[in-house]
Order: C-alpha cells, then structure tokens, then sequence
C-alpha cells in the first residue's frame, strides 16, 4: 500500500483541492481510496485545514499536533502512515492518484535502483505579472531545476529511500535536502507524472519565496562538505542559456534581479542563524 502524507499549517483555501484531485480518478474500476492511505497532518492549524480534509471521508486521515512545524509534522506522519512507497506532498500543489502511481512504480522495482523520484512540473503562470512570467521562463530551464527533485511540492521514496531521508537534520529547504541526498543514478523524474505548482502571483510573493530558498539553501550548505553537490545557479549556468536561447535576454536580467534582492533580503537572517522564520506567498494560495 502507498501512504501519501501532507504536512498542512492553515491551508483550508487549498487543502480540499488536492484531496479531490488525489481521490477522484480510478484505476481499473477500483478506487484509488483503496489503493492508497492518505495522512493529513495538520500542524499548529488555526483555521479549518483539519475540518476540510476530514470532510473527504474514510480516505483520508487527520491528525493534528498543536506545533507549526513542518518537519514535526513530516515525522508525525512517517509516525501514522501504514505503507511504502511514500509519498510527501505539499498541501498547496495539486496532484492527481493516477501521477502518485506512476511515481511510485519504479519504487517497487527492486532492480531499478531507484530510491526517489518526483513528477514533472506544470507551473501556470497566465495570472501572474510579466516578471513573475519571466523569472519562471528561466528557472524552469536550468539543469539543477530540470535534474532535481526540489522544487516540485512532491517527492517519493522507497524503504531504502525513506531510511536515507529520515537520517536527515530538520532543515527549512527539506525538498532540496532529500533531493541532494540521493546520487543522480538513485533518482528519477518520472515524465509520465504530472504536479500542478502554482506560482506566486506578484513580484514581492516571488521575493518572499527567493528569500526563503536563499535561507534555507545556506542552511543545507552548513551540513554539507565542500564536495558534496550544489543546487545554486551559477554564471555558466545563465551564460549557456543565452547561448542556446539569446531571446530570453530580458528573462535572464528579470532573474538576475529577483537573485540579486532575495540575497540581499536574506543576509540578516543568515547572518542570525534564523532558519525558522517562514516566508509564505499567499497569492499562490488563491482561488
């Protein structure tokens, strides 16, 4: 059996979302209730995130733990959760049952040597402002971005790659972190499987989410040796893409400018060691 388990802290707007997604579609006429044990943790919830979920019915299970913490309530659910493959999915993406079980197919091939993976993104950006739209033509083409397992509000794991995982320190950036603890042969984008990742809508909701990776990214770095690899953007990175893609030009300034001010707005609280200050875009979360 798969265990999927959504850490939530107050995303009433968007839990119900994901949950219909998740147990709407069929498999061979058997629902994918059946096939799947669904753990919602709702974590320091002031507003009707448990209430919603638990509305879905048998499917889905609540639990709720007084501390806004997602890495609290990643473990509690590792705690509740019945099976393997499992799945993390962030409460505020949406994803369909039929994707979870391309995900985790290659997870139970035990010859594969396979131990995450993690879907393709979609990222709708028609509501979003131009440089919003322009930041993201650039991201969503760098090879770290493309390569990675980060970035995409879901990540699969087997046994083996659960035990890997559950080693880790709590960290701000956990998506990152698990993506970088497995080699690029242990890892799989699965291109059958699908995330919609809604993007901030507005300039400064992008900042607050660069600020926040800019943190949480030099916060993997203190646990990490120096030759361990890297998820940054480098030069040669923007440099190769103009050469492939020279119209992008203005794209590449946008971004450079979003890079420039997220680092600029994260030097106090690097500086300070705060890396439990959470930065949430809220335009993403609306309807």
């Amino acid at each position: 059996m798969t265990s999927i388990v959504i850490p939530a802290h107050n995303e009433a707007r968007v839990i119900g979302r994901l949950l219909d997604s998740l147990l709407a579609d069929t498999s061979e006429g058997e629902s994918s209730r059946d096939e799947t044990d669904i753990v919602v943790v709702c974590n320091g919830c002031t507003d009707d995130t448990a209430r919603i979920a638990a509305a879905r019915g048998p499917g889905v299970r609540v639990v709720e733990i007084p501390v806004p913490s997602k890495h609290t309530a990643l473990r509690t659910g590792d705690d509740h959760a019945r099976g393997f493959p499992r799945v993390y999915v962030d409460a505020d993406i949406v994803i369909a049952g039929a994707d979870v079980r391309a995900l985790t197919a290659p997870l139970t091939d035990d010859t594969s040597g396979i131990l995450a993976t993690a879907p393709e993104r979609q990222i709708p950006l028609d509501a979003c402002v131009w440089r919003v739209r322009a930041y993201y033509r650039v991201w969503q083409q760098l090879p770290a971005v493309r390569e990675g397992l980060f970035g995409r509000g879901v990540i699969a794991v087997s046994k083996a790659g659960h035990d890997r995982i559950a080693a880790l320190p709590p960290l701000m950036a956990d998506d990152l972190a698990a993506s970088l603890a497995f080699a690029p042969k242990e890892r799989l984008v699965v291109d059958s499987a699908r995330v919609v990742v809604h993007p901030p809508r507005t300039w400064r909701d992008l900042i607050k989410r660069r600020i926040r990776a800019t943190v949480s990214t030099a916060q993997v770095e203190q646990h990490q040796s120096p030759q361990e690899a890297s998820a940054r953007t480098s030069t040669a990175d923007l440099k190769a893409l103009l050469r492939r893609e020279p119209r992008l030009f203005s794209a590449v300034v946008v971004f450079v400018a979003a890079a420039v001010t997220a680092r600029r707005g994260a030097r106090k609280a690097i500086r300070a060691q705060d890396f439990g200050t959470w930065l949430r875009d809220e335009s993403s979360r609306q309807n």
